[in-house]
């Protein structure tokens, strides 16, 4: 178990602070609430002992576990982690909504146990770690600290944590800044961790009847251009728009996808909420009030389906978020520095992007990289599609061919696409493909893999043609490859349709971006 974790940076502890008091002389009045208000309770602060809260209230003493909830008021414990061997920062999507379970599960996996303390400070959690599932030695105290997606990349260059947290993909300027300063390529796979993905949900108070709006009528809101939620069907109601902060990763992805490379436009007298968890309880306490969350945090709210401006209806769905056809969602990231790790930080890190952590995401709330298998069925929309009358006779032809092949195989949620202007796939296509092999390595003698190039429609329909062609083809090879004799159960061929059947609009980078892919169609032996 000692080779988890490394010896010099988390050797065995003695507990500081609130984690090994065992009294405090306060009777002060303290509040005990939790993020998804199961808990808030009111009395004089008694005690902490065995990670939990005592408090005297009416009802008498009560004791509350203090991995559920936060204590507030002057005579709460100081229970920070300061002097924590692995320090993580940075998005609260992942901070609040995924770590907790993530360190639960490594913990176990190394056969340890976690005890994790809601310190007061904010949103600080410290995590115990305890050999012999509990049994044992203290191993390690992991803290973690929710705030923002920008602070994970300050809060790295500035060295004060270890894991970087965020919710969006590191800017230029932030990976500049960091590799000036020692800390190595952060878009390195080494130190770019993908984790998970995360449907970004349009979320109305539950009175509210308006289930579905065009991302034109939600951008028309959050610009405030529509006040009233008359003017998109439904009742005479001000509308409240909720929104995040500057710097949050979640506010960062859904401009981009809503405004794309229009110019943002606040709508006057907006709420900012400092946190998911802040969104989705003002929206279900302001009846006019709408928001986005990520999908783990909607709490009851009303969900909305969207409809892009090419009139594609898109649903947050896992299918849909693992292929990333479905606009609002984005990839959530772990970032390390390459000077500072030490080795439980990589092991923990390995751990959070491994398949033995999929069970833990999904259960979060978040979609993880499985590989799922839908069937292509030819009474599907994008069946429909392909029926189009108004075609061009010459690009029809390629159209009936597509759907002639289509209807044969079923599809794979994994879909590859490359670095921009590049041929190598981007860096959510390397775990893909690891993933993809680990698949296909199951399937039965005879199994029929195709992969199917698309392109967006900039340039001449040929040149798509023969470019989708092409990139089907390297992907076969590379998979080939890296399977060898694990995937000989499988016969791997390639094809290319170039700029037909769209998945995103083309009207915009991200849209494009989207369209520019690889798709693993696949059929078991009759």
């Amino acid at each position: 178990m000692k080779n988890k974790w490394n010896s010099t940076a988390l050797g065995m502890l003695t507990l500081v602070g609130g984690l090994s008091l065992s009294s405090f002389a306060y009777a002060d009045e303290v509040t005990l609430t939790s993020s998804d208000g199961t808990v808030n309770m009111t009395g004089e602060f008694v005690d902490f002992r065995d990670n939990a809260y005592v408090i005297a209230t009416a009802l008498g003493e009560l004791r509350v576990s203090a991995s559920r909830v936060q204590c507030e008021g002057a005579a709460c414990p100081d229970l920070g982690g300061g002097d924590a061997d692995i320090k993580i920062g940075g998005s609260d999507t992942v901070g609040l909504g995924l770590m907790p379970l993530l360190l639960e599960g490594y913990a176990g996996s190394i056969g340890a146990a976690a005890t994790l303390i809601n310190t007061g400070n904010g949103d600080e959690v410290v995590a115990e770690f305890v050999g012999d599932e509990g049994f044992g030695d203290q191993l390690a105290l992991i803290s973690v600290d929710s705030t923002g997606s920008s602070d994970a990349f300050s809060q790295l260059l500035s060295q004060d944590i270890e894991i970087g947290m965020a919710s969006r993909r590191i800017r230029p300027a932030e990976a500049r800044e960091l590799r000036s300063a020692g800390a190595g390529s952060m878009v390195n796979p080494a130190q770019e961790h993908i984790v998970a993905i995360d449907s970004l949900v349009m979320i109305t108070n539950p009175a509210n009847p308006i289930d579905t709006l065009t991302t034109a009528q939600v951008r028309q809101i959050y610009s405030g251009e529509i006040g009233n939620w008359s003017a998109v069907g439904g009742p005479n109601l001000p509308i409240t728009v909720v929104d995040r902060g500057e710097g949050s990763g979640t506010r960062s992805v859904f401009e981009d996808r809503i405004f794309g490379e229009l110019e943002v436009v606040d709508a006057p007298n907006k709420v900012i909420a400092e946190s998911n968890s802040d969104v989705s309880q003002i929206v279900n306490e302001t009846e006019g009030a709408i928001g986005y969350v990520g999908y783990a945090f909607q709490r009851g709210a009303n969900p909305l389906s969207l409809i892009n401006e090419c009139g594609i209806a898109m649903e947050p769905d896992a299918f849909s978020a693992r292929t990333e056809e479905y606009a609002l969602q984005r990839r959530l990231y772990l970032y390390t520095r390459e000077d500072t790790a030490s080795e439980g930080t990589r092991n923990f890190v390995n751990y959070a992007a491994s398949e033995d952590a999929d069970s833990l995401i999904g259960k979060a709330g978040f979609i993880g990289f499985a590989v799922d298998r839908r069937e292509q069925s030819p009474d599907s929309e994008r069946a429909r599609a392909l029926l189009n009358t108004n075609a061009d006779p010459y690009e029809a032809g390629f159209m009936r061919d597509m759907l002639e092949q289509m209807v044969n195989y079923d599809r794979l949620s994994t879909t590859f696409r490359f670095r921009t202007g590049s041929s190598q796939l981007d860096e959510r296509g390397l775990i893909d493909k690891e993933r993809l092999i680990d698949y296909l390595a199951t399937q039965p003698a005879g199994t029929e893999v195709v992969m199917v190039g698309f392109t967006d429609d900039v340039g001449e329909f040929d040149g798509n043609l023969s470019l989708s062609q092409s990139r089907a083809a390297q992907v076969a090879d590379e998979l080939r490859e890296a399977g060898g004799n694990r995937i000989s159960n499988v016969t791997i061929s390639s094809l290319g349709y170039g700029e037909i059947a769209p998945s995103g609009c083309n009207t915009d980078n991200e849209g494009r971006r989207i369209n520019r892919r690889v798709e693993v169609w696949i059929k078991s032996p009759a």
